[in-house]
């Protein structure tokens, strides 16, 4: 098992602006997404101290440019405060080498079964949801995961120059199990900055992506 995280993060999260509006009114929770393209596993999905790469999603998600479950009309970004509790974190080694263990027994168990192991295939990644799926079934606790939390970079996007290890769109992302790990949520500031159509109408455009400065 890994240890309880002493400390508390900032998450953001893409929605409709209806969705979001309702949840920093206290009239709603997020729900849960379970999905094979859920890679972090069943949860409710947050892009860690990043709220431009959030509404460049909800963007995105309005223009039918990525995967969602849902219906984006109104890109909109809400922040929560997150306390990780019992984390899967995978940037440290403990919970890399449980992820390690979790991905052995479940290819053994199909060579047995004779059943196909799931793959990865561009943005569905079964394969890493059903690993994470694999450790919650191990740890399980009374009536869900014992695990509150996971946690884990994706390097997603190119390398921003020759051999770099960097990447244009790597973030964090934190997927919370247990919705009582969110403390609240609040509005990003500068609401011009990452809630452009708070006031106003959306209208999609091919080329638009919201500004960095």
């Amino acid at each position: 098992m890994t240890f309880h995280q002493p400390y508390q993060v900032i998450g953001f999260h893409s929605c409709d602006r209806e969705v979001g509006l309702r949840m920093v009114n206290g009239d709603d929770h997020l729900k849960p997404s379970d999905h094979p393209w859920d890679w972090l596993g069943p949860g409710i999905y947050f892009w860690e101290d990043n709220p431009y790469r959030a509404l460049t999603y909800a963007v995105d998600c309005a223009q039918n440019r990525q995967k969602f479950a849902g219906q984006i009309k109104t890109p909109f970004v809400i922040g929560a405060i997150i306390d990780p509790g019992l984390c899967l974190n995978l940037m440290e080694p403990g919970s890399i080498r449980i992820v390690k263990e979790a991905y052995k027994i479940l290819k053994t168990e199909a060579e047995i079964s004779g059943a196909p192991m799931p793959s990865n295939n561009g943005a569905n990644r079964s394969l890493d949801c059903t690993v994470i799926k694999s450790i919650h079934k191990l740890y399980k606790g009374k009536d869900r995961s014992v695990y509150d939390s996971v946690r884990s970079p994706f390097p997603e996007g190119d390398p921003i120059y020759d051999q770099a290890n960097f990447t244009a769109g790597l973030h964090i992302k934190i997927c919370v199990i247990n919705p009582s790990r969110i403390k609240g949520y609040f509005l990003p500031q500068p609401l011009g900055k990452f809630n452009p159509w708070l006031n106003n109408d959306f209208t999609p455009r091919k080329d638009y992506t919201p500004r960095k400065d």
